[in-house]
């Protein structure tokens, strides 16, 4: 088999240890293999780079092994080529399970070209995108934090969520104020209420008639305490997320044009995939990267399991969460498309083709530098307007009416092939 790389490295990494292959050309036609295991601290990893830019080698390949690769990618990106692998890709020899067999058998299929690189982002890119996903983390642990507040009001016989959508919006804030405050009089925290609220002032004077206990005024102290402090830490990293945006403000705002998509997904979006769309040939490429395209598993004429890869997790489910907002989109095409999926497939299967639709418009929106146009409601019904005539007129006649089709305006002719 022909050799693409005559001097390459094997690395199997792991928490504490990290085992290297290196191939070095002896004779023409003949490769000697040389395996040594380092630490995985900085000065032992340094100690592995020096071996390596030593040895004259000019690539290295490893498994996207949990987070392990990290460190070993930061101190090799800068010395020579490095590939981080999907590990799906590496097939051991049955029976032949070792690090040393590990890095070897790596060593030799990046030896002989049959390795993949996957798509690592820039070391700026890695930052934005750490600080984008840890927000994400934040908002859910916000999220949960809420769910324990109200876990514990309903514990005190208070039904404030059975009345108020929002427990932490503004009312619910001042009313949860006043219960660790130690009131309790349900007329006087009723008032509290602004806005909308205050239409049902008497619903919620009668959830707030419970017994709230010491112990429940000191948990509910501790989880609004909590909350403040992850709304002041959502504040900041916000902050430093729109900071670091400030060049490509630019295209957050081209992708804001498009129904569901806000500022946070935007800046999702280009934390996970970036602006240069050249690294993915087309978006069927990125939308497979992402994992938001079905599988293709077919055999023997029977098509089997279509179920999508795992691919960028964070990307998937922020896209899911836009595909959402814009199903719900009056007069757009996105809203129009998840509705008529909805029918035939359901909530879940259109949010992911939704999903998919959005990604397909970012990477236009990124790599042609444009914005976002609306093609509109009745944009799929007008490709096929006979299919969809002949249903609804099929439709009205069996409910029992007589109809006649007559169009409004003269349908323009198609342009004949001269």
């Amino acid at each position: 088999m022909k050799k693409i790389h005559e001097r390459c490295c094997g690395l199997d990494v792991h928490k504490r240890s990290v085992t290297a292959c290196l191939i070095t050309p002896v004779t023409e036609g003949r490769s000697a293999q040389v395996t040594r295991t380092f630490g995985t601290t900085t000065a032992e990893l340094l100690e592995l780079v020096d071996w390596l830019v030593q040895a004259e080698c000019t690539i290295a390949a490893m498994e996207s092994t949990g987070s392990y690769w990290k460190p070993v990618y930061n101190l090799l990106e800068g010395a020579l080529e490095v590939w981080v692998v999907n590990a799906h890709h590496i097939k051991s020899v049955p029976g032949r399970k070792t690090d040393v067999k590990d890095a070897q058998w790596i060593a030799e299929l990046l030896q002989h070209g049959l390795l993949r690189p996957s798509f690592i982002p820039s070391a700026t890119m890695r930052e934005l995108r750490e600080l984008v996903r840890y927000r994400k983390s934040l908002i859910q642990e916000r999220s949960a934090e809420a769910n324990r507040i109200q876990k514990v009001l309903e514990g005190a016989n208070t039904k404030l969520a059975s009345v108020a959508t929002d427990i932490m919006g503004m009312s619910g804030r001042a009313i949860l104020s006043a219960i660790v405050a130690g009131q309790t009089n349900p007329e006087e925290m009723a008032e509290l209420a602004k806005g909308k609220l205050r239409s049902k002032l008497p619903q919620l004077q009668q959830a707030l008639s419970g017994t709230v206990r010491p112990h429940q005024r000191f948990i509910l102290a501790q989880m609004l305490a909590h909350v403040d402090f992850l709304d002041e830490a959502l504040k900041q990293c916000s902050d430093e997320i729109a900071e670091r945006l400030r060049p490509q403000q630019a295209d957050v705002e081209r992708l804001c044009t498009i129904p569901g998509v806000k500022q946070k997904t935007a800046e999702l979006i280009l934390a996970e995939i970036g602006t240069d769309m050249s690294r993915f040939p087309t978006a069927k490429h990125l939308a497979s990267w992402a994992g938001l395209c079905p599988g293709l598993c077919e055999s023997a004429g029977k098509q089997y399991s279509g179920k999508t890869r795992n691919g960028s997790v964070a990307l998937r489910s922020g896209l899911v969460e836009a595909a959402l907002a814009a199903g719900r989109a009056r007069n757009t095409y996105l809203g129009a498309r998840y509705q008529r999926l909805k029918l035939r497939r359901g909530s879940k299967r259109a949010a992911m083709a939704v999903a998919h639709t959005i990604l397909v418009i970012a990477y236009h929106i990124l790599s042609e530098q444009t914005t976002y146009r609306e093609l509109g409601s009745n944009y799929l019904d007008q490709q096929d307007r006979d299919r969809v005539s002949r249903q609804l007129k099929r439709h009205l006649e069996r409910l029992g009416y007589q109809v006649s089709l007559e169009p409004t305006e003269p349908e323009t002719p198609t342009p004949s092939m001269a």
